[in-house]
Order: C-alpha cells, then structure tokens, then sequence
C-alpha cells in the first residue's frame, strides 16, 4: 500500500512541479557554476548505498559532508542556495528517488554514505530496515536542530507507529513546515 501511496503521489507531484522543477534547475545553473543537481551518495534500505538527486545548493569543490561539519558553511553557499536550503525546494529532484524506489515519501532522511554514527545507531535499533524518505517524523519534531541520538530516537518511534494515516500527519506538518521555513541552519 506504501509503494502504490508513493507512486501515485510521485506522479502526481511531477505533473503539478514539472514546470517550476525546470525553472529552478535553470535558476541554479544561472547562479552559479556546474550542474543544476548534485547526485550525493546515500545510505538507503538495510544501508545500501544510493545516488540521491538534489539541487545544487553548495559551490562544486564543497567536502561531502554534513553541512554542520563545516567550520563556516555560508562560503560554500551558491547564491540561491540558502533559500533552497531553507525552503527545501532543493529536495525537489528526490522525486525520481521516489519514484525508482529507492525512497519513500516518508521515512528517516536517508544518511550520507559517511555518517557512521548515525547509520550505527540505526542499525543498532532497526530503523535501517526502512525505506528512506523525503520526509520524516525526525524532520517535523525538530530537522537540522536535534542531535543524533534524538533524531535515531524519533525513527525507531516512526518504525514502530508506522502507517499510512501516520504518514499523511507526517506530510501535512511537513507542508506546514515548509511554509513556516522552520528547522534548516543553512
């Protein structure tokens, strides 16, 4: 049932965006130098590791880090990254994601291939076995502000609550996060 939720909403999400996905990928090459998506590698399903498509909102040459392990992450920036960042807008392309499979609507954010911690603790409590998603319970109960452990607290929560009325809350906090532009440093 999750699948088919996914597929339907992905096309459907592709229809409506289409024409502003365009236009943002035409913003980003405008704006700064290199390719308008940045393909990170990313740990998905019992931690296999994906290429996640996402705008490109840091300068080609930026270390694949997490954004909080960069001494000062503003010089790193493209012009218009930190309203993407902010807007999450640069998730956008994580639709294809979605809708190849190897993410989810809804799911813990799939980590980056070097976040060791954070996969130990989640394989550790099981939350590796789900799918990954755009969005998450950890993203609407605090995003880029919660510590590790708190954030791996939160996915084993979902893990454990997971359904498909769950994943609309989920997605309509997310909405309502979006609008608000809460819980993004960068």
């Amino acid at each position: 049932m999750k699948r088919a939720f996914d597929i339907f909403l992905g096309c459907l999400s592709t229809v409506i965006l289409f024409v502003p996905v365009l236009l943002l990928a035409l913003a980003v090459r405008l704006t700064s130098k290199g390719p308008a998506l940045y393909w990170s590698d990313r740990v998905g399903r019992d931690n296999v590791i994906f290429k996640m498509p996402k705008f490109r909102s840091m300068r080609v040459g930026t270390p694949a880090v997490a954004t909080h392990l960069l001494s000062d992450p503003e010089p790193h920036l493209t012009p218009i990254g930190s309203f993407l960042r902010k807007s999450s807008l640069d998730e956008l392309p994580q639709l294809w994601s979605i809708l190849v499979g190897d993410m989810s609507f809804v799911g813990p954010r799939p980590a980056l291939f070097n976040q060791h911690d954070l996969v130990a603790l989640r394989t550790e409590l099981g939350v590796h076995t789900l799918v990954p998603g755009l969005t998450g319970w950890a993203q609407v109960n605090g995003r880029d502000a919660l510590s590790i452990p708190e954030k791996v607290r939160l996915d084993a929560a979902y893990l454990k609550r997971q359904s498909l009325w769950f994943d609309m809350r989920i997605l309509w906090l997310t909405f309502v996060m979006m609008l608000r532009g809460g819980g993004v440093s960068h």
